[in-house]
């Protein structure tokens, strides 16, 4: 898994940024966009350290495009995103096509969560149909 800080364009970070915002507003901690070999932080709080080991959390949160093929046809229907709980704030994964987000965050409410990964999930389906015409 190898860091590349010009993965994504100025464009796509301030949607993401503006996304994540609108849905969580001072919340936010971080943005985290990657694909299957590789990842850039987007956005860190000013008020954080930037020491941690964004490469382990991708590489587990890449898991999530291996989620939507083991869900598939369950009963609760198709997976949509992942949430987890940590004592110092929550992580909310979305994943569409061969790329995904993962956004960390301060306090947040299903609600919240839900609104943030409708949010990414948009922003993630509209660059896949760009980078296809």
């Amino acid at each position: 898994m190898d860091a590349d800080p010009d993965l994504v364009g100025t464009e796509f970070e301030e949607s993401l940024e503006a996304a994540c915002r609108t849905a969580v507003g001072d919340s936010l901690r971080s943005i985290t966009y990657f694909t299957p070999e590789q990842f850039t932080q987007v956005y860190l709080r000013s008020d954080l350290d930037s020491d941690a080991d964004l490469a382990g959390f991708v590489e587990h949160e890449t898991d999530g495009f291996r989620a939507k093929r083991a869900y598939r046809g369950s009963e609760l229907g198709d997976y949509e995103f992942s949430i987890r709980a940590f004592e110092n704030g929550y992580l909310t994964r979305v994943t569409a096509g061969g790329h995904g987000v993962f956004v960390t965050t301060d306090g947040l409410t299903m609600r919240r969560s839900e609104e943030v990964a409708t949010a990414l999930q948009e922003v993630l389906t509209e660059r896949e149909v760009a980078s296809t015409a």
